[in-house]
């Protein structure tokens, strides 16, 4: 069984008496939009012609604990989410209602599928929410897992939307878990080594940057999101600006890359678009920086066994 971020995928489902007893029976996982959290603080929908509702202790899995927050609910509302039928129930009038679970959705996900990855294994997600300290991101039926601002891209940021912005389906890499089992991802060491990005460029070439630190030596421009060049000090520019600039050298054993700058793009808004180099399921370690030189930058995913 596939586990999806909810909203991904479209479930042509067919509701029907006969077709909920089925999808009760083989426990599927189905997704549909909230219509609305009620007075009595369960989320309603409507599957075909038959009314269902999610009462909030099913909305998901954490709220008998305490551990989801009320706005988190309210929030789904007019969006897709996955559930399990888990009753076909019969009200006094006569009218079938259908009982859901997101939260024994999010459990079949867990158990099957995220409980069995390991850090350096490679999965899709969506961005849902962004913070100054990361991006959260829906890993299959609802899950959060934290993308820190960090671990987006070697290339230094100041908010995770200079790289990424909500509803944009990524790839990512699982870093590791934090003291309560939840999953911590990373998007750089998809994107390429210093030798992958720079060979996409010559010197000579004009091309687009954003400047993304201006220092006293000079001014740091990505050019990709892995891959930074260093242009001589400009006191008009300005962290965020979009410029043109022009390739005098790269410098591969320094990693170094010198550019000009050309022009300032006015009112320009450019996010660089992400480059994948690996596409692979389990990445085991990652070496961005050039062989031969003596700053290393890497990550190891396996631990090494004795």
């Amino acid at each position: 069984m596939d586990f999806y971020a909810e909203g991904i995928r479209e479930y042509p489902h067919t509701y029907t008496l006969e077709k909920l007893q089925q999808y009760i029976q083989d426990e599927t996982i189905l997704e549909s939009r909230a219509l609305a959290f009620g007075a009595d603080r369960a989320l309603h929908f409507a599957l075909g012609n038959i009314p269902a509702i999610m009462p909030y202790e099913e909305c998901a899995d954490g709220v008998r604990e305490g551990k989801v927050r009320d706005i988190a609910l309210l929030t789904r509302v007019g969006r897709s989410v996955c559930f399990m039928v888990t009753e076909l129930r019969q009200e006094n009038d006569g009218k079938v209602v259908a009982i859901l679970s997101r939260a024994k959705s999010q459990q079949r996900c867990k158990q099957r599928y995220l409980d069995h990855l390991i850090p350096g294994d490679i999965l899709s997600c969506r961005v849902t929410h962004i913070e100054p300290f990361g991006a959260f991101c829906d890993v299959g039926c609802g899950i959060s897992a934290l993308l820190p601002i960090d671990c987006l891209s070697v290339s230094r940021i100041s908010s995770p939307a200079d790289r990424i912005q909500v509803g944009q389906d990524i790839r990512c890499i699982l870093k590791g878990r934090d003291e309560e089992g939840r999953l911590i991802l990373s998007l750089k060491e998809l994107l390429g080594t210093w030798i992958e990005n720079a060979s996409q460029f010559s010197a000579g070439e004009a091309v687009i940057g954003i400047v993304r630190s201006c220092e006293d030596y000079g001014v740091f421009i990505e050019l990709a999101p892995n891959l930074v060049g260093l242009a001589e000090p400009n006191t008009e520019l300005q962290r965020g600006q979009v410029v043109s600039v022009y390739i005098k050298s790269i410098l591969p054993p320094r990693m170094k890359i010198k550019l000009v700058v050309l022009s300032c793009l006015e009112n320009s808004e450019v996010r660089l678009p992400l480059s994948y180099f690996y596409d692979g399921k389990h990445l085991s370690s990652w070496q961005y920086s050039y062989p031969d030189n003596n700053h290393k930058i890497e990550t190891i995913f396996d631990a090494p066994t004795e």
